[in-house]
C-alpha cells in the first residue's frame, strides 16, 4: 500500500495552484502526475475543501513545508481511469480522497485498518518527507492514487458538501466511535463551532445523542441551536452557566487549537467521562493538565488523529444514510488567496470548498 511519489516517471500532465514560498500566495502551476499503476485510479477532481492545515502548511507555520506546495486533502472527483487490479471502482464512479495516500501496509496499525497511525503514513500532499520527494494535493485538476486510499462517495451526497467530511468528518467520527460516544441518549459536549465542531454536532444528533455546544462566542448560539439542532449552548466564560452544567456530560469533543483551560471542561464530565482533544496544539506551549480534576470521577483525557480507511468508508456511508454534509461556501480557484485571508480571520461558515471542475483555468 505504499504511495508512489510524484517523482516517479509520469505521463499525466496536471495543472493546479501552488505556493512557491512561505508567503503562502497561490498561483497557477503546471506539473506531472505519475502513471496510473495496476492498483491505481485516476480522478478528475470536482471539488476540494480548504482545511486550516492547508493555511498553516502554505505559510510554513510548522517549519516543514516543501515548495512548490499544492495543498488540498478534502478531494471529491470522478474516476477516469482504473488499473488492471482495481476492484473497488470503475470509470465514472465518484470517489473521495482525504488526508493520506499511502502507508507501509505491514505494521500493526495498518493491519488494524488504522493507517493514519502508521509511522510510514504518506500525506496527500507533502507535510514531511525524509527523502525530499513531493506529493501534490487537490488544488489541481487530476489525482492518481492507490485505490486503497480512496473511498466510494455516496451518490445522494452533494460533492461540495461532502468534501470536508474526508478530513473534518472523519476527524470527529473516528474518536466518537472509538471512545463509545455514539449511544442514543448520551450527552456530548462539543467545544468550538467551526469546521470540525459543526460536523460533530451533526453526527452526534444522527446518533441520537443530546448535544451541548460550548463556545466563547454568544454570537454562535443561534447557529448551534436553530441551524444545527444542538440541544443547549454554553458560553465557556460564563461561570454561572458552566456551574449549572457540572457533571452532566458523558463525553466532550474539543476541536479548539488555541490555548484554553481544560479544568472547566473536565468538570462538566460525569464519572468516567471522556474529554477528547482534536485541535492541534502549539508544541512550544505545553498544555496544563489538571490531574486532580481527572482523579475526581475517574475521568479520561485523550486525543485523536484522523481515522483509517475502513472507518472513513464507514463514515461516508453513515453520512450518506443520514444526509450529513458540511455547511460550505463554494468559491472559484481565482478567489483562493482571498479565502485564505478570510480563513486567517475566521471569516467562514464553516468550510470553504473550491469548485475545481468549473473554475480551474489552464493558463
Amino acid at each position: 500500500m505504499e504511495a508512489s511519489q510524484e517523482k516517479v516517471q509520469s505521463d499525466h500532465k496536471a495543472f493546479g495552484w501552488a505556493a512557491t514560498d512561505s508567503s503562502g500566495l497561490l498561483s497557477p502551476f503546471h506539473f506531472a502526475r505519475r502513471s496510473n499503476g495496476d492498483d491505481d485510479i485516476t480522478m478528475r477532481i470536482l471539488y476540494c475543501g480548504i482545511c486550516h492545515t492547508d493555511l498553516g502548511m502554505l505559510r510554513n507555520h510548522h517549519g516543514i513545508s516543501l515548495y512548490p506546495l499544492v495543498p488540498g486533502h478534502e478531494i471529491v472527483g470522478v474516476v477516469t481511469q482504473v488499473g488492471s487490479k482495481v476492484h473497488k471502482f470503475k470509470v465514472g464512479d465518484k470517489a473521495g480522497v482525504g488526508t493520506m495516500i499511502g502507508s507501509c501496509g505491514a505494521c500493526q496499525n495498518c493491519q488494524d485498518d488504522l493507517e493514519s497511525y502508521c509511522p510510514s503514513m504518506t500525506t496527500t500532499y507533502t507535510m514531511f518527507s525524509p527523502d525530499g520527494s513531493i506529493n501534490y494535493g487537490g488544488f489541481s485538476d487530476i489525482l492518481v492514487v492507490n485505490e486503497h486510499f480512496a473511498v466510494r462517495f455516496p451518490d445522494n451526497l452533494s460533492p461540495e458538501g461532502g468534501a470536508p467530511l474526508l478530513c473534518a468528518g472523519i476527524t470527529v467520527y473516528s474518536p466518537m466511535k472509538h471512545f463509545g460516544l455514539t449511544q442514543p441518549g448520551m450527552h456530548l459536549g462539543v467545544v468550538g463551532l467551526g469546521g470540525l465542531g459543526h460536523v460533530a454536532v451533526k453526527f452526534a444528533k444522527a446518533f441520537g445523542m443530546k448535544v451541548t455546544v460550548i463556545s466563547t462566542s454568544l454570537a454562535k448560539k443561534n447557529a448551534a441551536l436553530a441551524e444545527l439542532g444542538a440541544d443547549s449552548f454554553l458560553v465557556s466564560h460564563d461561570s454561572e452557566q458552566m456551574q449549572a452544567a457540572l457533571g452532566t456530560m458523558d463525553g466532550i469533543i474539543d476541536t479548539v487549537s488555541a490555548p484554553h483551560a481544560l479544568k472547566p471542561l473536565i468538570e462538566l464530565l460525569k464519572r468516567d467521562g471522556k474529554l477528547i482533544m482534536l485541535g492541534a496544539p502549539d508544541m512550544e506551549k505545553p498544555t496544563d493538565l489538571p490531574l486532580y480534576s481527572l482523579f475526581v470521577g475517574r475521568k479520561v483525557i485523550s486525543a485523536s488523529m484522523t481515522g483509517g480507511m475502513r472507518e472513513t468508508q464507514e463514515m461516508m456511508e453513515f453520512a450518506g444514510k443520514h444526509n450529513i454534509s458540511a455547511d460550505v461556501e463554494v468559491i472559484s480557484m481565482a478567489d483562493v488567496n482571498t479565502a485564505m485571508e478570510r480563513l486567517t480571520k475566521g471569516d467562514v461558515k464553516y468550510r470553504f470548498v473550491i469548485d475545481i471542475a468549473n473554475s480551474l483555468a489552464t493558463n
